[in-house]
């Protein structure tokens, strides 16, 4: 397993994160929908790892600088033949290091609010993420809920 800073450019990453934001639109209402496609993480404020395991990609997640301290957890999503493997916990490990690394002191994230996305928060509050008010241009939202931690 090596998680590597991914520059978004191969096929197998598109099609990884292009199922992401199908399901995400599969089952939550378009207006309430925040997973980026590719152009919106190729944005110089968002740094994307990917998990590869054998030369496939297995689990990504990244992160979006809102000003010098405060940034986004976005993307995290892992295959669906490798969920609970631990390779979600793996990940979010790796990006809250590389987050105080690159000086951020708070890390938030939003993500849905339907028991589809149960697993996830239960991940994050085990991560030590609390509930929090929408932050950033999020809006109070029904089908979202919104995380926040200090690093």
């Amino acid at each position: 397993m090596n998680i590597v800073v991914d520059d978004l450019s191969g096929p197998e990453i598109a099609a990884f994160l292009n199922g992401h934001v199908e399901e995400m639109r599969s089952i939550t209402p378009p207006e309430s929908v925040h997973a980026l496609d590719l152009d919106g993480l190729r944005i110089p404020e968002v740094t994307f790892w990917s998990a590869m395991d054998g030369g496939s990609v297995v689990a990504c997640g990244a992160i979006k600088r809102l000003d010098a301290a405060h940034a986004e957890l976005k993307s995290m999503r892992t295959a669906s033949h490798r969920k609970r493997s631990g390779l979600a916990s793996l990940m979010l490990k790796h990006i809250l290091t590389e987050a105080r690394r690159m000086g951020f002191t708070r890390l938030s994230l939003e993500t849905g609010s339907t028991d589809f996305f149960l697993p996830a928060r239960r991940l994050y509050e085990k991560f030590g993420f609390d509930y929090c008010e929408p932050f950033a241009d999020y809006r109070p939202d029904p089908h979202s809920v919104f995380m926040t931690r200090l690093l």
